[in-house]
């Protein structure tokens, strides 16, 4: 009976880590965690917008775990390589959009953000079309720690410990604006060839 229960639990225990360490299962997660973000943030005070930041950080850590079970497992796909910077896009815009509507972040800064990404994925998806590596680069990569790095400061919003957390996040925000723009430029640079109008 022992060895049928330990055995039980080990089963589960075994279905549980493949699930979590699913890449594509991960990013989903990612899509999945908006609208409890959205929630907290329509009901901005201390406790709600520290549960927004928290939320959004531990969605923000299945992006580099989704990447790193993806290289290590072997389950690299094409669907991985679209969705992951989709899965992105979609959680930072979503966060950046809550802010603009409650007056954190400025609105112009928040529209070239996600005009590039939007740019971005539409360039991506013609040379997926084309079969061409869509992954991330490392300017990319770059630009996603940047934001992320804003927006947990920013969702915080208020001050602890002296520390005014909305003036750090804008510190990373301007930083992160700069490789947005660069990351993007980039993108279209590299790109250029199979641009026809």
């Amino acid at each position: 009976m022992i060895g049928l229960r330990r055995a039980t639990i080990m089963s589960i225990s075994d279905q549980l880590k493949d699930h979590f360490s699913n890449p594509n299962v991960l990013t989903m997660y990612r899509v999945v965690a908006i609208p409890g973000l959205v929630l907290l943030l329509l009901f901005p005070n201390r406790l709600t917008t520290f549960l927004a930041a928290l939320f959004f950080s531990i969605a923000s850590v299945t992006d580099a775990l989704d990447g790193f079970f993806a290289r290590r497992r072997g389950m690299e796909s094409s669907f991985g390589k679209v969705m992951d910077p989709v899965a992105d896009k979609l959680l930072v815009s979503s966060a950046f959009i809550m802010m603009t509507s409650l007056g954190w972040v400025p609105a112009w800064i928040v529209c070239i953000i996600i005009g590039r990404e939007l740019a971005v994925t539409g360039l991506r998806n013609l040379m997926a079309e084309r079969r061409e590596d869509v992954s991330a680069s490392n300017l990319g990569k770059y630009k996603t720690g940047f934001q992320i790095a804003a927006i947990i400061p920013l969702l915080l919003h208020y001050t602890y410990l002296g520390i005014d957390f909305h003036a750090v996040g804008m510190f990373f925000l301007w930083c992160a604006l700069l490789l947005t723009v660069w990351s993007g430029a980039d993108y279209f640079l590299r790109f250029r060839g199979v641009l026809k109008f």
